[in-house]
């Protein structure tokens, strides 16, 4: 389990436990913790153009992802997500399998593409219509987030990732997903 600061997206500490009501101020909200890449996804603003996916050292990635580049369209424009780039792989997702697609480019990485697709499991909105979200608390950032994927209909490479504030349900996805390949625990946000 990580916990997480969604100011500061970068910064996590293990735990073995959820932590019991009360323990951290604030509320809290529990996603789960998957084993793939930290990424932003952006579409420009105001002049249509490619999605660009930043790594979270900031090296570009979407020559290596065709399948998000083409699926960006029912995106709009001005919008950053904040999330995790995964890749599936006979039903489950593959750590492998991902950093196989990092390395492609060209006809590779369209030929992977079709192989082994990605998907962007988004858990955060920090810009959109354009305008930076940073210093609006994460609940409204999450609340347009969810409007977003409602609104614009987004599925297949678009993946809201599930979030609860229910403390047992937490506990039971950290309890029963500790076997699923590609989940890695829990991250817990004030």
């Amino acid at each position: 389990m990580v916990l997480r600061s969604p100011v500061e997206p970068l910064l996590a500490q293990a735990r073995d436990m959820v932590p019991a009501p009360g323990a951290l101020p604030g509320e809290l909200r529990f996603q789960p913790k998957f084993d793939g890449y930290r990424a932003l996804a952006f579409t420009l603003w105001s002049a249509p153009g490619p999605l660009l996916v930043q790594s979270r050292r900031g090296s570009l990635m979407q020559s290596h992802f065709p399948e998000l580049v083409d699926a960006a369209a029912d995106l709009p424009d001005g919008l950053v997500l904040d999330g995790e780039l995964v890749v599936w792989v006979e039903g489950r997702m593959s750590l492998e399998a991902l950093q196989r697609r990092v390395v492609s480019g060209g006809r590779a990485a369209t030929g992977l593409a079709q192989e082994m697709p990605a998907h962007f499991i988004a858990f955060d909105l920090l810009q959109v219509d354009g305008q930076e979200l940073l210093q609006v608390p994460y609940g409204e950032r999450r609340a347009q987030l969810e409007r977003l994927f409602t609104d614009r209909e987004l599925s297949a490479r678009w993946t809201l990732c599930p979030k609860t504030t229910d403390v047992a349900t937490a506990r039971e996805w950290l309890t029963s997903w500790r076997q699923v390949p590609g989940v890695e625990g829990l991250v817990v946000l004030r």
